[in-house]
């Protein structure tokens, strides 16, 4: 029987998620910050097209790892059908080599520098990113975020260590910056073989029961995968139009404050790690409550957090001057930082733990063809960067709202008021920032900002009260779904009832 999360047991596996995610904060730091100030900005482009392409490769087990996370994500490691794991690791190792071979030679035969140099070092990410993804699901969804956090360190800090020492040495060429993320792929394989031996070394299946489970993990996983994966295209696609249309220098310039936005997202990533096979454990009926709890939270917080563009706009014109006209880009594109966190952390998670992937799918696909059409006609009708760059933004705020429809029609709650105040600070913001000088922009967006807080009074200081309330009780050793509801949850639970606007607590 699969271990009870408690909410002890929670709070401890996003503190552990949170200290992986700020060494990645730290190694992003110097990859998005640091390098760009001493490498040449055409080998910088180049760096972030291997980066922009790398970051599809994930893909290409078809959904079998998604499958295998849907299907174990109830179970502990001594519970695990291990050698079933083992067959699908062996079919993932094969079928990831052979694209490897067959990407690197079309490569080698047919593209010229330094594309081909770029897409062979991504075909090797084929295989290494697919064995780092294994291991790392089957820490996550055994619950074992100690393990994953370890992996996710060793591989960040490999990553960062040989991108100082290439600094160090004052190494210019884009592919050694490359090889240096391959290598920490290399040492995240070594942690998950050490910590998942029995999944990696034994005796499989027989080979028809390996196609069989084989057909199973992909029918299960193929629809969550490419919903996943179509949320990144929503940028992806984005990102490769520009660096179709324009050149590669103004590519890698987007590209910085595309990287600098992401740096954002990283406290997010480490709560949604922990959040979805502990959601899987907790009781349906307690599911509505947490979703308001934690959506009330999150968006305050991260809009709060946007006050610091502006001080921060101040630092990088400084350190990086070069990149000056990056942060007009990163002004625009911030705001995705507010709707990716909703997708990656509740909705998401939520459509997941309800098994409603085809509503994943849809959101994503809808979301992607609005924003090929209204990026190609940016970019080839408009020639107009910016528009473009705006496009993204409402590209990702539609996607996230639809998004949210689904699944507040799952839980049968109602939020009407909160999509308004988002649309309308969003916009505020992006406005501050191209029309505004700096400082005068940050005081008009913090007064923007306290409006919302006033607006939202009562919910915010509901989240305090429960927050202090449970520190005074002493809850921390009940599990999530004994948690008892304070008064006002139970009374906005019967404002749902009535079909009335919902505040959450």
């Amino acid at each position: 029987m699969a271990e009870t999360i408690t909410t002890k047991k929670f709070a401890k596996n996003v503190v552990y998620s949170i200290l992986a995610q700020i060494i990645s904060l730290a190694v992003s730091f110097v990859l998005t910050l640091i390098v760009p100030r001493f490498i040449d900005e055409f080998q910088y482009a180049y760096w972030q097209m291997y980066v922009l392409y790398v970051g599809y490769v994930g893909v290409l087990h078809f959904g079998l790892l998604d499958g295998l996370v849907l299907r174990y994500s109830k179970y502990d490691y001594e519970e695990l059908e291990k050698s079933k794991l083992r067959s699908q690791l062996i079919i993932l190792l094969v079928f990831t080599s052979v694209i490897t071979v067959l990407m690197a030679l079309v490569c080698m035969l047919a593209v010229n520098a330094p594309d081909n140099v770029i897409f062979i070092l991504v075909a090797v990410g084929v295989i290494t990113k697919n064995l780092v993804t294994y291991s790392s699901y089957m820490f996550q969804i055994t619950n074992r975020i100690n393990k994953y956090v370890f992996l996710i360190i060793a591989q960040r800090l490999t990553y960062g260590v040989f991108v100082a020492v290439l600094l160090a040495l004052k190494v210019n060429d884009f592919y050694w910056y490359c090889i240096a993320d391959l290598c920490g792929d290399l040492v995240g394989i070594v942690i998950g073989i050490i910590f998942n031996k029995e999944l990696f070394f034994g005796k499989p299946t027989g080979l028809k029961s390996s196609f069989g489970e084989l057909k199973t993990n992909i029918s299960s996983g193929i629809i969550l995968m490419m919903a996943n994966w179509s949320a990144m295209l929503m940028i992806g696609s984005a990102k490769m139009i520009i660096q179709w249309r324009w050149d590669e220098l103004l590519f890698g310039k987007v590209s910085f404050a595309f990287s600098v936005s992401n740096i954002f997202l990283v406290f997010v990533s480490a709560i949604s790690v922990v959040l979805f096979p502990s959601l899987q454990r907790i009781e349906p009926e307690k599911l509505p409550s947490m979703y308001k709890s934690i959506r009330n939270i999150l968006s305050p917080v991260l809009f709060f957090l946007m006050i610091f563009y502006f001080v921060g706009c101040w630092i990088l014109n400084l350190w990086l001057p070069k990149y000056s006209s990056s942060l007009v880009y990163l002004g625009i594109l911030l705001p995705i930082i507010i709707f990716s966190s909703k997708v990656s952390l509740l909705t998401n998670n939520y459509l997941k733990v309800y098994r409603k992937e085809k509503l994943m799918l849809l959101a994503n696909f809808i979301s992607i063809l609005l924003g090929a059409l209204l990026f190609v006609l940016c970019a080839y009708v408009f020639n107009n960067l910016t528009a473009l760059l705006c496009c993204v933004v409402g590209v990702i705020m539609f996607n996230s709202v639809l998004s949210e429809i689904f699944v507040l029609k799952t839980i049968k709650v109602k939020i009407i008021k909160e999509f308004i105040f988002e649309a309308v600070m969003t916009v505020g913001f992006i406005l501050c920032t191209c029309l505004l000088s700096l400082w005068i922009g940050m005081a008009v967006y913090s007064g923007l900002f306290l409006l919302y807080c006033a607006l939202n009074y009562k919910s915010i200081k509901a989240i305090f009260n429960r927050l202090f309330k449970r520190k005074q009780t002493n809850v921390t050793e009940q599990p999530l779904t004994e948690v008892k509801q304070s008064a006002d949850d139970k009374e906005n639970l019967n404002t749902e009832s009535d079909g009335g606007d919902v505040e959450g607590t």
